[in-house]
């Protein structure tokens, strides 16, 4: 992936699709105007089919039905074997900041239907926090696609399966079409084929459903993806304080809001999604590990302070044809 600070572009601007989805915003954009109902349709066939797989809030989910097998062993489909990979992966790369095993602590913070229909102010008492069984307590065998979780677990896949959909679906739009493809799924953001010349202008906001203003930050992205996450946007009040979904694994506590948002770029969006979703949970140790990952990232403190790593370019204010990659 390679970025750099964005220029005004003075050719006419990208054709663009944008829908909620995963209750969150996709966004689509096609250098050629003419390919773009045909990735679209791509782009939703690969939405329906995550949703039907990993969601927590369908109760036909395979997901949902996984996890209601907890203790014992069960077959998964192909497609629920990619996203389970993807999250062990991401387990993995982060040392177990981020683990899919947080699913009953999310819950348990109220956030146990889609974040359109929480409770704003929950008046209930916080709960216990406890920590999370981790994501090494999974037994798992690739070959014959058979899982079984320790009894109590529920898998939350959110994160690394949206970001393998905006992998997944860039790709195959790209490859469908014969363009440039961007898709963002709510910060979680792929570039496929022939980007435009000058690449793909990306402006960086809190608010991936806020339109892109002259003020925002922005990057030129020409391939690889991008990907944001934060402790504002996904916010609600329980018991008098304010807490989000980005849960701590070690704790089963949401993550002390030491970074207001981070944007990681990597070749994937699985692994750039790994990285800023890590950082928010590391907090004050997530400069010195995402060093030791060399992967250019920009960390933005409560206060505004930005922090540069990996070669991330110096801030430029965003053209008007830049796309929205705000955190989801």
């Amino acid at each position: 992936m390679t970025s750099r600070a964005a220029s005004p572009s003075l050719t006419p601007g990208p054709a663009e699709a944008v829908f909620p989805a995963l209750g969150t915003t996709a966004t689509l954009l096609v250098t050629a105007p003419s390919a773009l109902a045909a990735a679209e349709a791509v782009l939703r066939a690969e939405l329906a089919a995550v949703d039907l797989t990993c969601s927590r809030f369908r109760p036909d989910s395979e997901l949902t039905r996984v996890n209601l097998a907890a203790g014992t062993t069960v077959t998964v489909s192909e497609r629920f074997a990619e996203a389970l990979e993807a999250a062990l992966r991401t387990a993995e790369l982060t040392g177990g900041a981020v683990d899919p095993t947080v699913g009953r602590a999310v819950i348990a913070l109220g956030y146990d239907r889609t974040f359109s229909s929480l409770r704003p102010d929950d008046v209930r008492p916080l709960p216990v926090f406890r920590p999370a069984p981790g994501w090494r307590s999974i037994v798992w065998n690739a070959r014959t696609r058979r899982l079984r979780l320790p009894p109590d677990t529920y898998l939350d896949l959110g994160s690394s399966a949206k970001a393998l959909t905006a992998d997944r679906a860039a790709r195959r739009a790209a490859a469908a079409v014969g363009c440039g493809v961007v898709v963002n799924l709510g910060g979680d953001l792929a570039v496929a084929g022939t980007p435009p010349d000058g690449g793909w202008r990306i402006a960086l906001a809190d608010d991936h459903a806020v339109p892109a203003r002259s003020r925002c930050p922005a990057v030129a992205v020409t391939n690889g993806a991008l990907a944001t996450s934060g402790v504002r946007v996904r916010t609600w009040r329980r018991a008098g304080r304010t807490v989000h979904h980005i849960v701590d694994p070690v704790t089963g506590e949401p993550a002390v809001p030491v970074w207001h948002t981070v944007t990681v770029a990597a070749a994937d969006c699985v692994d750039a999604n790994a990285a800023s979703t890590a950082a928010i949970v590391l907090g004050h140790s997530a400069e010195n590990w995402l060093r030791r990952t060399g992967l250019p990232a920009r960390l933005v403190a409560p206060d505004g302070q930005v922090t540069r790593l990996g070669g991330w370019p110096p801030d430029a204010s965003a053209p008007e044809t830049a796309a929205p990659g705000g955190t989801r």
